[in-house]
C-alpha cells in the first residue's frame, strides 16, 4: 500500500505545481546546455566530425568493464582494426559526443570519494572529439586551443600545456614527443608547455595494443600568478581539463612498439569540470548541473540550504550528504536506465551500493531531528534528472533498447529504496551493539561483520565507513570466511528451511538468452493483507532447476528451484527475509523454503 501511493505520487510529479522544478539560473552565460551543444556544434563544423550519440553505460560488448567510463570505450574496434568493415562505425572518419560515463566499480572506482570533496563523480558526461586514420596532432592542437580561448574564451594566462617525455632518457622505447612540444609554444609561453612523465603522459590500452603520448590542459582558476608547479599536484583550484592522446604506436607482446600505419587521435574533456569554470565556480557541484537537485533535496527534506563546506567545516555533514545524493541520482537514473538494476552480482552490485549509500546519507544528514524517512525521497528525484538530461541523451525519457520510461526506473528505485529502508534501522541499531562489544579490539568481528550483511542486508562497503566513523577497523580476513561457509550452505548444505538453489552468471544468461524466459512478475507480492491473507494467482512454470542444469522433471524430495511466469513470493531482499508457502497443481504440490532473485528471475527453492 504505502509503495503503491508512493510510486503514485512519482508518476503525478510532472502535473503537481509543487514538484521540484529547475532552478533560475538562466541568466548564466554558459549554462551546461550551451556548453554541451557548442562543443558538438564547434567540431561538427571541422572536418565534418560525425556527432555520434554516446552508447549505453552497460557496455553489453566489452567483458573487460563493469561500466563505460570513457569516451573512446565504444570505438575501441576500430582503435585496435576489429572492426566489423559492414558495420557503421567502420565508416567513421571523425567522430564527437558526449558520452555518459560511471566511475563507480572496478579499476576506476570513485564511489568512496563521492560527497568527500567537491570534485568527485561517479556519473560525468565526458566531452570528445576523434579521428580514425584521418587529422592528427597540428589540427587537433590548434582546435582545442581555437574552442577553448576564442569560443569559450578562457584568459589564455590561466592556460597549461603538458607533452610526454618518455623514457628514452631511463633507457626505455618511447621517445620525448617534441613535434607536440613545439605546435604549443605557437601558442603558449615556454614556461607553460611543461614535461610530463609517463604515468601522466603516455595512454596504453592494455599490456599490448594500440598506445601513444598526451599532452594534457590545464587550467589554472585562481590566475594572476604561474602556476606551473602545481599542475598535475593534486591542487583543487589547478585542474587538468582537457586530455588530447595521439595514438601512433602499437605495444608489442615483448615490449617493443611499432609505429601504426593509421594515425589516431582520442580527447577527452570532463563537462562538469569545464562547466564550473565557465560560471566561474570553484566546485562542479556549485554549477547549475547540480543546483536545481540541490534546490530540490532542500524543498523535499526542509534541511539548510547547501553552503559547498567539506571535512571538519561542514560540522553537520549536511553538505556531504547534499553531494552523495546528487551524484548518486544522477547515477542511479542512468545506469538503470540502461539496463544494470539493483542486483547482487557484478555492476548490479554496484548498482545496489550507490542506492544503499545515497540512502543513508540522506537518512542519516538530510532529514531533520524528528523527521521521518520516507521511501520514495530518491525515486522521486529521477524525474528532475530526467527533466535536467533528457534534451542531451533523449534515451532517458523512453529507450529503445530497455523499454525503460522515468516512471519504470522510479519504480526499480522504490522498490530497493523500501526494502532497504526496512531494515536500516535495525542494522544500525545493530552495528552499534556490535561496535560496542569489540570496542576493546578496536575491530569489528568477522562474525559480527557477517551478521550485518546476512541479517541486516549491510553491503560490507556500508559496515567498513560506520566502522571508520568509530575509529575501528573491520577484520575483512574472518568475515571473507564466514561469506565461504555462507556458500557452501545456499549450495544445499545448510539446514533444513534454508536451503536454496543458486543461478549462477552462466545459467541466468541461458535462462534469458537461450530459454527466452523473462523477468519473473513479481507485482502480486505486494497484493496482502495486515492479517497475512491475500489472493492466490496462477502462474506458469518457466524452468526446473536441479542445481546442476535444467530438467523437465525431478524425482520426490529432491532440492530444486523453480521459475515461474509471476509469483507472490517475496525474494529476499535488502535484508528483509523471503517468504515460505506452497505452490500446488492438479496433481501435486511443492514446499517453498527460500526464495531468491538472480537477474530478474525469481527462483523458489524447496
Amino acid at each position: 500500500g504505502h509503495t503503491a501511493r508512493v510510486a503514485a505520487r512519482i508518476r503525478l510529479r510532472e502535473g503537481n505545481p509543487k514538484a521540484p522544478k529547475l532552478s533560475r539560473m538562466s541568466e548564466i552565460e554558459w549554462p551546461v546546455k550551451r556548453v554541451r551543444q557548442t562543443f558538438i556544434e564547434f567540431f561538427q563544423n571541422k572536418e565534418n566530425h560525425t556527432f555520434w550519440p554516446s552508447c549505453s553505460v552497460v557496455p553489453h560488448e566489452d567483458p573487460t568493464l563493469l561500466f563505460i567510463n570513457a569516451g573512446m570505450n565504444q570505438y575501441k574496434p576500430i582503435f585496435t582494426g576489429t572492426v566489423d568493415p559492414n558495420s557503421p562505425l567502420a565508416k567513421l572518419k571523425s567522430a564527437c559526443n558526449s558520452q555518459k560515463c560511471i566511475r563507480a566499480g572496478g579499476k576506476h572506482n570513485d564511489l568512496d570519494d563521492v560527497g568527500k570533496d567537491v570534485y568527485h563523480h561517479t556519473f560525468f558526461e565526458m566531452l570528445g572529439n576523434w579521428s580514425f586514420a584521418n587529422y592528427f596532432k597540428k589540427e587537433a592542437i590548434a582546435w582545442a586551443w581555437e574552442l577553448l580561448t576564442e569560443v569559450y574564451k578562457l584568459p589564455t594566462d590561466r592556460l597549461y600545456a603538458t607533452y610526454c617525455e618518455g623514457d628514452q632518457h631511463i633507457g626505455g622505447t618511447v621517445p620525448c614527443d617534441d613535434e607536440t612540444r613545439d605546435l604549443w609554444l605557437q601558442y603558449l609561453p615556454a614556461d607553460r608547455v611543461l614535461k610530463g612523465n609517463m604515468k601522466d603522459n603516455f595512454w596504453e590500452m592494455g599490456d599490448t595494443g594500440p598506445c601513444g603520448p598526451c599532452t594534457e590542459l590545464h587550467f589554472d582558476r585562481i590566475g594572476g600568478r604561474n602556476a606551473a608547479d602545481l599542475v598535475n599536484m593534486d591542487d583543487p583550484d589547478v585542474l587538468e581539463i582537457w586530455n588530447v592522446v595521439f595514438i601512433q604506436m602499437f605495444r608489442n607482446k615483448d615490449k617493443s612498439l611499432t609505429i601504426l600505419p593509421g594515425k589516431h587521435v582520442d580527447t577527452g574533456m570532463g563537462l562538469e569540470r569545464i562547466t564550473s569554470i565557465l560560471q566561474d565556480k570553484r566546485s562542479n557541484y556549485d554549477s547549475d548541473i547540480f543546483v536545481p537537485i540541490f534546490e530540490a533535496i532542500a524543498k523535499k527534506t526542509g534541511i539548510r540550504p547547501y553552503t559547498g563546506k567539506v571535512g571538519k567545516e561542514d560540522t553537520d555533514g549536511v553538505d556531504m550528504a547534499y553531494r552523495v545524493v546528487a551524484d548518486h541520482i544522477r547515477t542511479l537514473t542512468i545506469s538503470i536506465n540502461d539496463g544494470a538494476l539493483p542486483g547482487s552480482d557484478g555492476r548490479n552490485y554496484v548498482v545496489r551500493r550507490v542506492l544503499r549509500r545515497g540512502v543513508r546519507y540522506a537518512r542519516q544528514y538530510l532529514f531533520p531531528q524528528g523527521a521521518h524517512y520516507e521511501a520514495g525521497f530518491f525515486a522521486g528525484l529521477v524525474p528532475l534528472v530526467v527533466e535536467l538530461l533528457g534534451d542531451a541523451f533523449p534515451e532517458l525519457k523512453l529507450n529503445p533498447a530497455t523499454g525503460f520510461t522515468p516512471e519504470k526506473v522510479a519504480e526499480i528505485v522504490l522498490e530497493e529504496e523500501a526494502s532497504f529502508v526496512r531494515t536500516l534501522d535495525k542494522g544500525i541499531q545493530q552495528f552499534e551493539k556490535f561496535a560496542e562489544q569489540d570496542k576493546a579490539s578496536g575491530s569489528l568481528s568477522g562474525p559480527h561483520t557477517f551478521q550485518l550483511y546476512d541479517t541486516f542486508g549491510f553491503p560490507v562497503d556500508l559496515t567498513l565507513l560506520m566502522a571508520e566513523e568509530k575509529g575501528m577497523q573491520v577484520d575483512m580476513e574472518a568475515y571473507a570466511l564466514c561469506m565461504a561457509e555462507q556458500k557452501a550452505k545456499s549450495r544445499g548444505e545448510g539446514k533444513e528451511g534454508s536451503k536454496t538453489v543458486v543461478l549462477e552468471a552462466e545459467q541466468t544468461d541461458k535462462i534469458a538468452n537461450e530459454m527466452g524466459v523473462k523477468p519473473t512478475d513479481d507485482g502480486a507480492k505486494y497484493d496482502w493483507q495486515s492479517k497475512g491473507t491475500g489472493p492466490k494467482i496462477s502462474a506458469k512454470v518457466m524452468a526446473i532447476f536441479d542445481g546442476k542444469a535444467f530438467v523437465d522433471a525431478v524425482p520426490e524430495g529432491d532440492l530444486v528451484g523453480i521459475v515461474l511466469d509471476c509469483t507472490s513470493f517475496y525474494a529476499e531482499a535488502g535484508g528483509q527475509l523471503f517468504d515460505t508457502g506452497k505452490i500446488t497443481t492438479a496433481d501435486g504440490s511443492f514446499t517453498v523454503s527460500n526464495v531468491q532473485k538472480y537477474g530478474g528471475v525469481v527462483v523458489h527453492s524447496g
